[in-house]
């Protein structure tokens, strides 16, 4: 402590006074918070004791990219940057056209920090509060961000960024799209051979999230429309403390798309190749029985995949059927359902779909009871290949889309629909694109921290 009061402080009163607060600290607490707060004061000392050797340093000069005459040094100026240490101030060497070409003046030392002539926050700063604002409100990722950091940023600045590096998720995502329907596949997205191995379960839903009704305003009544979320994983297996297998998720990727199945189906396609979904083992689409999947899971998954049909969504379209015929308040109709219920459930759908035909046959059956049979018996039918759970449990395969409903539940219910709040189009779709790098691990790339080599 002695040494460093020595060389830093003794200069500097409020690096001084810092060092006081951490000696007559009352508690560990306090005197970690003190000195914390002196760590960031050194910090700042030290980056702009650096950023002024960078800037101060001599430079080549270059030339004019208009006229091609020798730039002349235009003296040393300042600049200031917010970052997550504070506020750091430095002053660093400027070089202009003797012409005064449009060109303006060039700065290499900000070039090579990846520095843009009118910025004032750091990269790092938005970083983090885009990586806040994914999970949380803009206006509690603000509070967030000063408790965190000690620095203090807006809101509506917070906002911002998340528009713009949204919208380059967005631009992203189009462009290897449209790549796609050229024919260029992506590259399969690293993992360990033993992942590899693992089957590789797709599946998708829908959920509702509230809009505007009109944009650029929050009058009207609120407007209700479906985001399509499809899920890719890889199934691994793990034993619980007593000794029971259970299925643990891994290599979770999610898609979503404010829009319809036609929409979410080459964003699914693009992952799944990315997942390796071509030269997997064992491929499983699982899903409700949404006309809309099954339809996505013909044109583009039937060739690799095993279809399921989610049992529970099987179990209650049974209920249905024993609710109209039967009259769900009576004993018999809920033991007709159990019974069914069981049969399926131990991959006995011929049973269960020979008692429908039989009670089709039946004499006196109301129009209403007769239609809802038939719309069972032609729903089973229709999955029949998709029905076999004795089977899938065999394999070790869920039987349940559960993490499907998951996946809707954390990616658009836990973030869209808050009290109160209600999303604009543009403002839904950039914060859903980074929460979507966020869960597929791609976060960072949309914030490139080093500069690229010219």
């Amino acid at each position: 402590m002695s040494c460093l009061s020595n060389t830093i402080a003794q200069s500097d009163r409020t690096l001084q006074e810092l060092i006081d607060k951490i000696k007559n600290a009352p508690s560990l607490a306090l005197l970690i918070l003190a000195a914390l707060q002196l760590g960031r004061v050194v910090a700042v000392k030290v980056a702009e004791e650096v950023l002024n050797e960078r800037g101060q340093a001599a430079d080549e000069g270059g030339v004019c990219p208009d006229c091609g005459q020798n730039l002349e040094s235009k003296g040393l100026k300042r600049r200031e940057m917010m970052t997550l240490l504070g506020l750091v101030k430095w002053r660093r060497r400027v070089r202009g056209c003797p012409g005064r070409c449009a060109s303006g003046q060039v700065v290499s030392s900000d070039a090579a920090l990846g520095l843009q002539p009118y910025q004032r926050t750091s990269l790092e700063v938005k970083w983090l509060a885009c990586a806040l604002a994914v999970f949380v409100p803009f206006e509690l990722a603000a509070v967030l961000f000063e408790l965190l950091t000690g620095v203090k940023v807006e809101s509506k600045s917070i906002w911002s960024w998340v528009q713009h590096s949204g919208q380059r998720a967005m631009t992203q995502l189009q462009a290897q799209l449209e790549a796609l329907t050229q024919g260029c596949l992506p590259d399969e997205e690293a993992m360990t051979a033993a992942t590899k191995t693992l089957p590789l379960l797709l599946g998708a839903d829908g959920v509702m999230a509230p809009f505007r009704p009109q944009a650029g305003s929050t009058k009207g009544k609120t407007i209700w429309r479906e985001v399509k979320v499809g899920i890719l994983v890889r199934l691994g297996q793990r034993l619980t403390k007593t000794g029971q297998q259970v299925t643990q998720l891994r290599q979770r990727r999610l898609v979503a798309v404010l829009g319809d199945i036609d929409e979410l189906s080459p964003r699914l396609w693009l992952e799944a190749v990315r997942q390796g979904v071509l030269r997997s083992q064992r491929v499983v689409w699982l899903s409700d029985g949404g006309r809309g999947f099954w339809r996505l899971f013909e044109a583009r998954f039937a060739k690799y995949a095993t279809g399921i049909l989610d049992f529970y969504h099987a179990a209650q379209n049974l209920w249905k059927g024993s609710k109209v015929w039967l009259d769900g308040r009576t004993q018999q109709a809920r033991d007709w359902f159990r019974t069914a219920r069981r049969l399926l459930r131990r991959g006995q759908a011929n049973e269960v779909l020979a008692d429908i035909e039989a009670a089709l046959t039946l004499e006196g059956l109301p129009d209403s009871a007769y239609q809802t049979l038939t719309n069972l018996y032609h729903y089973l039918d229709k999955h029949r290949d998709h029905i076999d759970y004795a089977k899938f449990k065999e394999l070790g395969l869920p039987i349940g889309s559960g993490m499907v409903e998951s996946a809707c539940k954390w990616l658009i219910q836990q973030r869209f629909k808050g009290v109160g709040m209600r999303w604009s189009e543009d403002g839904f779709n950039h914060l859903l694109h980074l929460r979507l790098a966020w869960v597929n691990g791609r976060f960072d790339d949309l914030f490139p921290l080093t500069v690229p080599p010219n």
